[in-house]
């Protein structure tokens, strides 16, 4: 058994809670600054507000100010903070990591620092002391996971990557289970681009439902499913060439990381109700109001991929109008202007 602390009480931090105590390590969940209700409930019944379902009794609920005594005697650290709080995570556990831990996060997201791409596992180790960081290699897990999900133990795969063959194989053996199967991946940078841009394309392809329901139809086998597989094999074309852009392996974009997490962040998660709002034409405020406050991580990545994209076209790295899809969501999503969607510039060009 171990000890094993999960940083930010969120829905998939908690989540995550469930194969770890399933495997039988002493969990404690630390709640951020914007946790204090969750933790509340938490010590409260058990019962966690925002996955609206019970975590084990095993789970020990901590406040952030008890952090210190969270993070005492811990053999390894997950983190499950949004991209927005992954500095603020690597400031506040840099006095209390010890050198070796074993630290792997969930949370997705890419930074732009002016002249590349940076995953996340890089900008919070960029926060810790260089005496701590020689010593960590921190990783992270993406792929398509449904946060209400596994904390119903759904059956599950997720890859888990980083860049030490042997920490990934000792934190997969952490958290792996009978319904949370856990494949490992060296590429970094492919894996965590991919679990990053997922967000933004899953928008897009869930605009072709508000499409549809814009036009009065319901669901069912004739509605705009054409319009919804061109946009997310272009979302997968794309997909590719960033993750080369970003110094990995174009084809990680053809496994859980990319195609799985794209499919079930646009079935099940928040950014597919977000798209479908916005396909059916209601402007970006009112989009966002009904989203209820939840993290809109897909309105990040663009911000962050319009920035990118326009240093690396300057630079001659990016030819214009060579990710067309992701300029279209950038527009809708950040400027509000109306849906326009460009097939005509899908997969090259049409030709003739």
């Amino acid at each position: 058994m171990a000890v094993v602390t999960v940083v930010g009480a969120g829905m998939m931090g908690s989540a995550l809670t469930v194969p770890l105590v399933d495997r039988g390590h002493e969990v404690r969940l630390v709640g951020t600054p914007l946790d204090h209700a969750i933790v509340a409930r938490l010590r409260e019944d058990r019962h966690h507000l925002t996955l609206r379902h019970a975590l084990p009794e095993a789970v020990r609920p901590y406040a952030v100010d008890d952090l210190s005594s969270a993070l005492a005697g811990a053999d390894a650290v997950a983190l499950g903070v949004s991209s927005a709080g992954i500095r603020w995570a690597g400031r506040a556990l840099a006095p209390l990591l010890v050198s070796g831990t074993p630290i792997f996060a969930i949370t997705k997201g890419l930074e732009w620092d002016g002249e590349r791409l940076r995953v996340l596992p890089d900008v919070f180790a960029d926060e810790l002391p260089a005496s701590v960081r020689e010593g960590l290699t921190p990783a992270a897990i993406a792929g398509p996971c449904i946060a209400g999900e596994l904390a119903r133990r759904v059956p599950t795969c997720v890859v888990l990557t980083g860049r030490d063959q042997a920490r990934l194989d000792r934190i997969a053996d952490l958290v792996r289970t009978d319904y949370y199967r856990v494949f490992t991946s060296l590429d970094v940078e492919g894996v965590e681009t991919c679990a990053a841009l997922k967000n933004a394309f899953a928008m897009g392809v869930a605009f072709g439902a508000g499409l549809h329901e814009r036009r009065g139809g319901e669901s069912g086998s004739v509605a705009m499913h054409n319009y919804e597989s061109a946009v997310m094999a272009q979302a997968v074309v794309e997909m590719m060439r960033v993750v080369e852009l970003a110094g990995g392996t174009p084809r990680t974009a053809a496994g859980l990381a990319g195609v799985g997490d794209l499919d079930v962040t646009n079935n099940g998660g928040r950014t597919g109700r977000f798209g479908r709002l916005l396909g059916r034409g209601l402007p970006l405020d009112e989009a966002v109001a009904r989203m209820e406050g939840a993290t809109l991580e897909c309105l990040e990545i663009l911000a962050v991929m319009r920035r990118a994209m326009t240093a690396l076209g300057a630079r001659g790295l990016l030819a214009p109008r060579e990710l067309p899809l992701l300029e279209e969501m950038a527009r809708v999503a950040l400027d509000g202007a109306p849906l326009a969607m460009p097939f005509h510039e899908f997969f090259g060009g049409e030709r003739g």
